[in-house]
C-alpha cells in the first residue's frame, strides 16, 4: 500500500491499511489514521494528526507552515477528524502561537479543488468548500455550512452552522446560523430553508427560525432590540441568538 517512491519520515505513524501513492511525502510527527488514502504527489507535514478514512488527492499540501509573517517556526499543530475528502491542490496550514497553536478540522467535510484553510481556523463537521473557496486565519466555520466557489472569508470571521455563502462572495463580518448570504461584502439574502429541510429540521423548527430572521432582519430594529424580541425557548432560535450575542466582528446586515 506504500509506493516505493513515497518518502515517509521515521517519526510518522501510519495506521492500518493506509495507502500512500507515488512521490508523496509524509513528514516528521505526522499521525495518519486507519484506511486513509493518500494519492500521488501529496505532502503532509507535522505536527499533524489525521483521523481515519480520509482521502487526499494529488498536489494537496496538508499541515504546512502558515503564511502569517509573524510565524517564526514555533511548534504548532493541525488536527483533522475522519472521512474527509481533500481534492486537488488544497492547502491547509497549521496554527500559530498568536491563537491556540492549532488548526482544527472536523469530520465528513469536502474540500474541493484549490480551496485554502489558513492558520488557526476551526472547521466543523459536514462542511463543503466549493472550488477556490478560501478562509483567512482564525476563521471558524460551523457544522453543515457551505462555501460556494470563489468565496473569500476575512480573518477572524465566524460562519454559523447550516449557513450557505453564495458564489464569488466576500465575507467580512460574521454570518449567523441558517442564513443565505452573498455579495461583496456578503449580505443576508434569506434563510437556507432547503438545506434545513434536507437535514431533517421540522416544519415547526423552520417556522421558528423564519420568525427569528424576520425580527432580526426585516423589522428595522437594532441588533440589541431584535435580540430582546427573540423567543429563545426554541433551541434553534437560541443557537441563532447566542451566535449573534457572541459575535466580536458584528454580523452581516
Amino acid at each position: 500500500m506504500i509506493h516505493e517512491t513515497a518518502i515517509i519520515s521515521d517519526s510518522a505513524k501510519l495506521g492500518e491499511n493506509v495507502s500512500v501513492g507515488p512521490y508523496s511525502v509524509i513528514g516528521d510527527n505526522v499521525e495518519i489514521g486507519d484506511n486513509t488514502v493518500i494519492h500521488s504527489h501529496v505532502v503532509v507535514k507535522g505536527p499533524s494528526k489525521i483521523g481515519k478514512n480520509n482521502e487526499f488527492f494529488q498536489f494537496s499540501s496538508i499541515g504546512e507552515d502558515c503564511q502569517d509573517k509573524k510565524y517564526d517556526g514555533e511548534p504548532t499543530r493541525l488536527e483533522m477528524g475522519d472521512n474527509n475528502i481533500v481534492r486537488e491542490n488544497v492547502t491547509i496550514h497549521r496554527g500559530t502561537i498568536q491563537d491556540e497553536s492549532l488548526t482544527k478540522i472536523g469530520s465528513n467535510n469536502l474540500f474541493m479543488a484549490y480551496t485554502h484553510v489558513a492558520h488557526d481556523c476551526v472547521i466543523g463537521d459536514n462542511v463543503i468548500f466549493a472550488n477556490n473557496a478560501s478562509v483567512a486565519g482564525h476563521v471558524h466555520v460551523g457544522d453543515w455550512a457551505i462555501l460556494g466557489g470563489m468565496v473569500g472569508v476575512h480573518q477572524f470571521v465566524h460562519i454559523g452552522a447550516h449557513a450557505f455563502i453564495g458564489l464569488n462572495s466576500i465575507v467580512v463580518k460574521d454570518v449567523p446560523p441558517y442564513l443565505l448570504a452573498s455579495g461583496n461584502g456578503a449580505e443576508p439574502k434569506g434563510l437556507n430553508s432547503e438545506g434545513l429541510k434536507r437535514r431533517g429540521f421540522s416544519s415547526e423548527q423552520v417556522s421558528a427560525i423564519k420568525k427569528a430572521y424576520r425580527i432580526m432582519y426585516r423589522k428595522g430594529l437594532t441588533v440589541n432590540e431584535a435580540l430582546e424580541e427573540l423567543d429563545t425557548s426554541e433551541p434553534c432560535v437560541n443557537d441563532f441568538a447566542s451566535f449573534i450575542k457572541n459575535s466580536s466582528r458584528g454580523i452581516i446586515r
